[in-house]
């Protein structure tokens, strides 16, 4: 669907409805068609990887949920090489394994979300031409990755 075409759809209708999209297995993101939505992530079918575009595109931007608990298998966001940099932040209490993500100027390859995982955790992803950018939320101390 065209960008536009979300416009009209909703014009007029009381706002702008984002567009949600399901994954349960390999998918390859699009930096202009799938750019603005909101992936809900299930991995009942077992694990898979949803690989960023590689070119890298100013303002892409993509947000995804983990619908499943507990995920049945990983669920890893993929770039192909250390361009993304952030933290994910956790909710729970402790003094361990806090805040995975990037360090300084180093980045990421990818983003694990664990079979720890719970329903609601999620990742915002932003590009900036050269980079990927991210920050999200996990309920659980380990429940997500990077390397």
């Amino acid at each position: 669907m065209a960008r536009g075409s979300i416009l009209e759809k909703n014009s007029g209708n009381g706002g702008y409805l984002l567009p949600v999209e399901r994954v349960t297995a390999a998918k390859t993101l699009d930096a202009v068609k799938d750019s603005g939505k909101i992936f809900l992530l299930d991995a009942a079918g077992g694990a898979y990887s949803i690989t960023l575009p590689t070119t890298l595109e100013v303002g892409t931007q993509y947000k995804l949920i983990v619908e499943e608990n507990t995920p049945t298998g990983a669920i890893t966001i993929a770039a192909g090489s250390a361009i993304m940099f952030g933290k994910i932040a956790e909710s729970e209490v402790d003094t361990s394994d806090d805040n995975p993500g990037s360090s300084g100027a180093t980045g990421v390859s990818n983003v694990i979300f664990g079979t720890t995982a719970e329903q609601g955790d999620h990742i915002n992803i932003e590009c900036d031409g050269k980079k990927w950018y991210f920050y999200g939320n996990s309920a659980k101390d380990g429940a997500v990755t990077t390397s």
